[in-house]
C-alpha cells in the first residue's frame, strides 16, 4: 500500500491532550485539512470513545476517493475505561461499529491497536485478513509493536504498516523496527512525530496541562524529568532558526530524513499549524543541520522514559529501558 509522504493524525480532535475544540472547529479543521492537499486521515475506535470516527466521517461525507482513510481497533473505552482487546469476535464487531461511525464501506487502513497479549497475534491477525476477504478493510496495520510480533503476524498475513512511536526524542524505532520496516516493505507510520508538543516547542510549563491531559501520567513531563528536558529547547529553537523553520517543521524534516518509507502523522487543533506541517514535504533543510538535530535531542539527552510502569505493560514494542 502506498501512503502520502505526511498525514494527520486526528486524536487530538476528541481526545488526550486536555479540553478538545468543539465539533464545529474539529470539523472545520478537518475539512480545510482536505482542502489544503491531506490525503490521509488517522482515527481510532479508542478516540473520544468513537467520536472521533463520526467527526471524520463527517468531514469525508462526500469526498471520501480524496483520502487513504486509517482507523484503529482493539482498544477501546469500555464504561469509560481503556480496555485492550483483541480477539476476533471483538475486531469484528469493532470494524462493522467503525465502518458505520465513518460512513463508509470500505476503511484502507485498519489498524491493531495495541496487541492483546492474552490472545496469539496471529489470531487477532487472522480475524483482520478476513475482513480484508470480505472487503470491508484494504490492508493490515499494527501498532506499537515489536519486530518480533511484526514478523509473527507476517507469517499470518500481508501487514502494510507499522504505527509505532517515532521522533526525535523517542527513537525507540531504531532498536529494530526502522531497519525490518525498510527490508520488509511496510511503511512505518510515526506517532507522536513532535513529541507530543515537546519539539514544537508548544510546552512551557507541564504544570498546566489540563487535568485529563495523558501528558501528566507520562514521565517526560513531571518534574524530575521535565527540567533537564526544558534545558534542550534554547538549543533547539536556535538551530531551527537557523535552518530557516520552526522547530515543529526541523522535527518534520529529520523524520522524513530516515527512510522514504517513514510516514509522520502529526496532529494539531490549528489550522495554521496544519499548514506548517504540509509544507514539510517542500521543505529543503541543510544535511549538517539535520544530523545536529539529531545529536541534540536523542536517546542519550532526553530524561525519562516515554511511559510510566503501567502504560508500558501495553506495549510491546522495543524499549531502550528494558534493553540495557
Amino acid at each position: 500500500m502506498k501512503l502520502p509522504r505526511i498525514g494527520l493524525g486526528c486524536m487530538s480532535l476528541s481526545h488526550a491532550y486536555g479540553v478538545p475544540p468543539s465539533e464545529d472547529d474539529g470539523l472545520r479543521l478537518l475539512r480545510t485539512a482536505l482542502d489544503e492537499g491531506v490525503r490521509m486521515l488517522d482515527t481510532a475506535t479508542l478516540y473520544g470513545g468513537g467520536r472521533n470516527e463520526e467527526l471524520v466521517g463527517r468531514a469525508i461525507a462526500g469526498r471520501r476517493d480524496e483520502v487513504v482513510l486509517a482507523s484503529k481497533g482493539g482498544m477501546s473505552l469500555v464504561d469509560g475505561v481503556k480496555r485492550i482487546d483483541g480477539r476476533p469476535d471483538t475486531l469484528r464487531a469493532q470494524v462493522d461499529a467503525s465502518l458505520k461511525r465513518l460512513r463508509t464501506e470500505h476503511i484502507d487502513l485498519y489498524y491493531l491497536h495495541r496487541w492483546d497479549k492474552t490472545v496469539p497475534i496471529g489470531e487477532s491477525v487472522g480475524a483482520l485478513a478476513e475482513l480484508v476477504d470480505a472487503g470491508k478493510i484494504g490492508a493490515i496495520g499494527l501498532s506499537e509493536v515489536s519486530v518480533a510480533r511484526l514478523r509473527e503476524a507476517l507469517a499470518v498475513a500481508p501487514i502494510a504498516a507499522v504505527q509505532n512511536e517515532y521522533s526525535l526524542w523517542s527513537r525507540n524505532p531504531e532498536l529494530g523496527m526502522l531497519q525490518a520496516t525498510a527490508i520488509l516493505g511496510v511503511a512505518l507510520v510515526s506517532f507522536a512525530p513532535l513529541g507530543r508538543g515537546f519539539l514544537s516547542d508548544s510546552i512551557h510549563d507541564p504544570t498546566q496541562f489540563a487535568e485529563k491531559d495523558i501528558r501528566r501520567g507520562m514521565p517526560r513531563f513531571q518534574e524530575e524529568h521535565w527540567k533537564t528536558n526544558a534545558a534542550l529547547l534554547s538549543e533547539w529553537r536556535t538551530l531551527a532558526a537557523e535552518a530557516g523553520c520552526t522547530p515543529a517543521d526541523l522535527a518534520l524534516s529529520w523524520l522524513l530524513s530516515r527512510g522514504g518509507h517513514v510516514v509522520p502523522i502529526p496532529g494539531t487543533t490549528s489550522t495554521q499549524h496544519l499548514r506548517e506541517n504540509l509544507a514539510v514535504t517542500n521543505l529543503a533543510v541543510d544535511a549538517s543541520l539535520i544530523r545536529q538535530a539529531g545529536e541534540l535531542i536523542d536517546t542519550r539527552s532526553v530524561s525519562g522514559p516515554r511511559y510510566n510502569p503501567a502504560q508500558s505493560t501495553e506495549v510491546d514494542a522495543e524499549t531502550f529501558e528494558s534493553s540495557v
